[in-house]
């Protein structure tokens, strides 16, 4: 049975949410390609660089599957699904941002290879061994 969320995890899940569900004008747009080196709607800072860095130092390659824990609007968990041809979970507490990586998916052509998963990383409702790498890129927060 799936551990109850806590009412802090709960209070961290309805923050995320408001702020996943802000839009970002051009500023923050062009920010965000400039400085991250891509623009998909992000809120975190894994540039570029470091998200094919991941992809290297884990051998994706597909057929793999990859846990994308805190995945936020997808990002980097799409990323590497599309540059190494893995397939991704996408795992996260707010859903505003699970259905924009969901959409995004669509977008890109990646939904066969992924999925979103509305979870906690203390309660995660997946059998052991279910992953072949997992990624937590900008969660400590």
């Amino acid at each position: 049975m799936p551990k109850k969320t806590s009412k802090r995890e709960r209070a961290a899940a309805d923050r995320f949410a408001q702020r996943y569900g802000e839009r970002h004008g051009e500023a923050g747009r062009a920010i965000e390609r400039d400085v991250i080196g891509v623009n998909v709607g992000l809120n975190g800072f894994t540039t570029v660089t470091q998200a094919n860095r991941l992809a290297r130092e884990l051998r994706l390659r597909p057929r793999m599957r990859l846990l994308d824990l805190g995945a936020g609007n997808g990002w980097p968990g799409l990323h590497l699904a599309s540059t190494t041809g893995c397939r991704v979970v996408m795992a996260d507490l707010p859903r505003p941002a699970l259905v924009k990586a969901s959409a995004r998916a669509r977008r890109e052509r990646l939904a066969r290879r992924s999925n979103a998963v509305q979870a906690t990383a203390t309660a995660l409702p997946f059998a052991r061994e279910s992953f072949d790498a997992i990624v937590h890129a900008d969660v400590m927060c």
